[in-house]
């Protein structure tokens, strides 16, 4: 029982809020996925992370048994170029919603283990810097997949 739990507070445990979306104290985290991708290189995690407490948090890590690392990175340009650098957190202010999409802020999945393969769910481990931990479920979407297309994160 939770009641024997002293100290611990519901609002600070994590739970499944809608269909393929997650919350971890006053974050949320909106429908991760990735697209598939073969064994031995890297991959992507996509979602949306959403503050709806008064204080600010940071996403600043992650794992996966599926990947040798996990790290946060962006694109930038540079000399007219748009080239993919880590970087060591997201912040999410309070009421604000972050996206983590394809050519901005996503997870690199490096070294993968074995093929993510469509319509697999992946277990990923996300790290803020207030909240904690949780493990959400990237759903794998065919290789050329983008929010709002066909097969893409927002279709499960």
């Amino acid at each position: 029982m939770l009641a024997a739990l002293p100290g611990l507070s519901l609002c600070t445990l994590a739970r499944p809020a809608a269909a393929h979306s997650y919350a971890l104290g006053d974050i949320e985290i909106g429908h991760p996925w990735s697209r598939a991708a073969p064994a031995n290189i890297t991959g992507a995690g996509f979602m949306t992370l959403r503050n709806t407490g008064t204080t600010p948090d940071r996403l600043v890590g992650g794992s996966a048994d599926i990947a040798r690392a996990v790290e946060i990175h962006t694109h930038i340009h540079e000399g007219g170029v748009m080239r993919m650098r880590p970087v060591e957190g997201i912040e999410i202010a309070p009421g604000a919603e972050v996206q983590l999409a394809p050519g901005g802020y996503h997870l690199m999945l490096i070294g993968l283990k074995q093929a993510l393969r469509k319509d697999d769910r992946v277990p990923v481990t996300l790290v803020f810097e207030r909240a904690g931990r949780i493990t959400v479920e990237l759903a794998v979407a065919a290789a050329g997949a983008s929010p709002g297309r066909s097969g893409g994160g927002h279709q499960h």
